[in-house]
């Protein structure tokens, strides 16, 4: 080696170690899965202008706010939106073999101190049945209830073209592009009605999940995904946030802060597989991971489902203009107002979808997370030892690493088929985890540990 060319070599060397954690130099990176020609087609067919097509005839009901019900048309109001998307998934189910049935959720909802009458609600349910037996349910979610200025406004127009017509669409062409494959998993697309005044539909809808004592391994909920503009007028085409919550519902604080769990709730895990996967899928799309439950003064379904003890996260487009939220249609001091269809990037928003389709589907055909995974703490030590319960389909297992300070796993070591498995990395630095792998290499999401005595 040159001289110069050395001295640039361990200079770039001594940077690394800098920046790395002790160890961390040698440790084996993160595994990927391969790529899925099954999921890589399903992803392939979704189009822009598909998505168009189905946001374009949402708008065109002119409104879908809840207090519509009563108009009592079949080209106007909230039913008339709900009777039309029903008719969708009637004609994916046409495709699925038997295994896509379609209902509605209703219910009345009794009136508050912001509405001025109860109101019946009614979600749109798809599910799309697995062919195992016992297996989780994943769900992609959205509403197609919007509103104007006035949430209780069911007289006015309310395009409702991006808040949230382009997550219905999202969840509509999912289903088309899905519906023909089978899963071992079973698949709801939901379009659920009240989440405008109150997460109402999901809300009923997750509960019901919960006593039913459905395994929902997870919800992938889309809301306001349709647009790459910026409020300065630029464009962010390849960005996409998604929300998930720090700490599940049952959370103990004392006990999160001394483990250091406070990024590992099931939702993050979730949050962490749905941008690997999707980016695999999907390129050049990010997924920018935001570790808070939805936006400030704002709330989504997804939050029903985590009330529930179920992991979800949000899709949400990268910048929002509220100008063109829950206001009514009109120009004021030069400046439009109004949730338009013009505004709406389909190109992106077929984007969005695809990503979705990866992360669903990937979820849907893959293993299921190794369960009761604990971290044995029977004594002092430079090592780690994990044990879980194994999976259906799975032929060995991964143990998984990151530095406590690191978003996104960074080392993975494959352990083989077993449920218990010592790795070389010591606990009081890094966080760990587990994940199944099955024939085709496929990956579950992460599991993460807690630890037990012995």
């Amino acid at each position: 080696m040159k001289p110069r060319i050395a001295i640039a070599y361990l200079a770039l060397a001594a940077l690394v170690g800098a920046i790395l954690p002790a160890g961390a130099a040698a440790a084996p990176p993160i595994t990927r899965a391969p790529i899925d020609p099954k999921i890589a087609a399903m992803v392939a067919a979704v189009s822009a202008s598909g998505v168009r097509a189905y946001d374009t005839k949402l708008v065109g009901f002119g409104t879908r706010n809840d207090f519509s019900n009563r108009l009592h048309s079949k080209t106007r109001g909230v039913f008339a939106a709900r009777d039309w998307i029903a008719s969708q998934f009637e004609a994916d189910a046409k495709r699925s073999h038997g295994r896509m049935t379609v209902s509605f959720d209703t219910y009345e909802q009794p009136k508050i101190s912001r509405t001025p009458r109860a109101v019946k609600e009614s979600s749109v349910i798809a599910v799309l049945r697995g062919d195992d037996a016992g297996a989780a349910t994943y769900v992609m979610s959205s509403h197609y209830d919007d509103c104007n200025g006035d949430c209780t406004d069911g007289i006015r127009n309310a395009p409702g073209a991006d808040d949230n017509g382009s997550g219905t669409s999202a969840v509509l062409e999912a289903a088309k592009v899905m519906a023909a494959t089978r899963f071992h998993g079973t698949i709801v697309f939901a379009c659920f009605d009240g989440e405008e005044l109150g997460l109402w539909g999901s809300n009923h809808f997750a509960r019901e999940m919960r006593a039913k004592g459905v395994h929902v391994a997870a919800d992938l909920n889309n809301d306001i995904v349709g647009t790459s503009l910026e409020p300065d007028g630029g464009r962010d085409p390849y960005r996409v946030r998604v929300f998930s919550e720090a700490l599940p519902y049952n959370a103990k604080i004392p006990f999160v802060n001394l483990i250091g769990s406070e990024n590992d709730s099931p939702s993050r895990e979730l949050a962490r597989f749905v941008k690997e996967t999707a980016q695999q899928y999907v390129p050049p799309m990010k997924a920018t991971l935001v570790y808070r439950a939805d936006r400030f003064l704002r709330g989504g379904d997804q939050e029903s489902f985590q009330a529930q003890g179920f992991p979800a996260v949000r899709f949400t487009e990268a910048h929002e203009t509220f100008a063109h939220q829950h206001q009514n249609v009109r120009v004021q001091n030069g400046v439009q107002y109004g949730d338009l269809l013009k505004y709406i990037d389909f190109n992106y928003l077929a984007r969005v979808t695809k990503m979705n389709v990866a992360a669903l589907a990937a979820l849907a055909l893959g293993p299921e997370q190794p369960g009761d995974a604990q971290m044995v703490m029977k004594h002092l030590g430079y090592d780690t030892t994990l044990r879980w319960k194994p999976v259906a389909r799975a032929v060995s297992y991964e143990v998984v690493w990151r530095a406590t300070t690191a978003p996104m796993w960074q080392y993975s070591e494959n352990v083989g088929d077993v449920t218990q498995a010592t790795v070389k990395v010591n606990k009081d630095d890094y966080i760990l985890g587990v994940r199944a792998v099955d024939a085709k290499g496929r990956r579950s999401p992460v599991a993460y540990p807690l630890p037990v005595r012995g």
